[in-house]
């Protein structure tokens, strides 16, 4: 060992920091991770059933436990934001949409470079690992309908079919003006639908609301007839409920997430480790259950009748950061 070499890793022991094992030894990060024995997750997960699955398997595997931060992703970008700025080095990893790092990348120091992830050698096209991130997983937005108050012959084919006399003022839609799935929709259709389609959509009067898991609750219910835009995955536990998730024609808006080590993570090895078993097939099985589509091979041909549309869904595009100011300046305009 080069005696440099050797001096840093004495320096860091001496001070107690972590060190992160060679990328070309991952016995060795498995076995670091387990010394470190925790990981904190920052992430966007809301509760879901299947991020807790994932966290309980990696926990029973390899006896390492998990703390999870679940928050929505201005308050998360903020929350690590803030305690990056003030030296402040509690997280490990985060989970969160593409735009947000590239947002972090830009404006702040807070995500070291992506150490080697080995199963991030089995992503399926087109995902693939940047330098400081590697894909998680897809989560795709649709339609939301009350079957028993939307006619078979007028179930929306197109995003178009929204703008029909018929469902104005039946509209129910996630917030369009502040970030969020609301805005990615309006970012997305913007840009796939014609200039004058948000400008139509703003005349159907949709009522706003930020419950995300609760206003499908509402279209089952038959509060309204339509939600937009329905997270394919927070509809797969409404089995048995009036309700009815479409994938319109042209695709689906999608949000990607993406793991990122934080910097001076205080268990950096236990991160690398909870983001391979995340990219295991095994578990991208469990987000194609839930119907999501997962990023590794393998994986969406395990999901089951019910969540084989979702898995493998038509993708129509996702917000870009750089238009981003634009859109919610544009979404105030016509949502007053």
């Amino acid at each position: 060992m080069h005696a440099l070499f050797r001096l840093t890793l004495a320096a860091l022991f001496s001070l107690g920091l972590p060190v992160a094992a060679q990328a070309d030894d991952w016995n060795g990060v498995v076995d670091a991770a387990k010394k470190e024995g925790k990981v904190v997750v920052y992430n966007m997960a809301l509760g879901a059933p299947y991020f807790t699955a994932v966290i309980k398997s990696f926990e029973r595997k390899y006896g390492i436990s998990v703390e999870s931060l679940d928050l929505r992703a201005s308050e998360l970008a903020e929350r690590i934001r803030t305690e990056q700025s003030a030296g402040r080095f509690l997280g490990d990893a985060e989970m969160i949409t593409t735009t947000m790092i590239e947002e972090q990348l830009k404006n702040g120091d807070f995500i070291q470079k992506l150490p080697p992830i080995p199963n991030a050698s089995n992503l399926r096209p087109p995902f693939a690992t940047t330098p400081h991130s590697v894909p998680a997983y897809v989560q795709p937005m649709g339609i939301l309908i009350n079957t028993r108050l939307v006619k078979d012959e007028d179930v929306p084919k197109s995003w178009n079919d929204l703008n029909s006399p018929k469902w104005k003022g039946k509209i129910l839609s996630d917030d369009m003006r502040p970030l969020g799935s609301g805005n990615t929709l309006f970012a997305v259709l913007q840009n796939n639908m014609g200039k004058d389609f948000n400008e139509k959509l703003a005349e159907q009067k949709p009522v706003f609301s930020r419950d995300m898991r609760n206003d499908a609750r509402r279209i089952a219910r038959g509060e309204y007839a339509l939600y937009i835009p329905q997270v394919f995955a927070f509809a797969s536990d409404l089995k048995g409920l009036p309700v009815k998730v479409i994938i319109p024609e042209e695709g689906a808006p999608y949000a990607q997430m993406e793991f990122a080590v934080l910097k001076n993570a205080p268990h950096p090895n236990a991160a690398r480790l909870f983001i391979e078993h995340f990219l295991d097939p095994d578990s991208q099985a469990l987000y194609a259950n839930a119907w999501m589509l997962p990023v590794v091979k393998g994986a969406a041909e395990r999901a089951n009748a019910d969540a084989q549309p979702f898995a493998n869904a038509k993708l129509m595009g996702m917000a870009k950061l750089s238009e981003r100011p634009g859109m919610m300046d544009l979404a105030k305009k016509l949502y007053p």
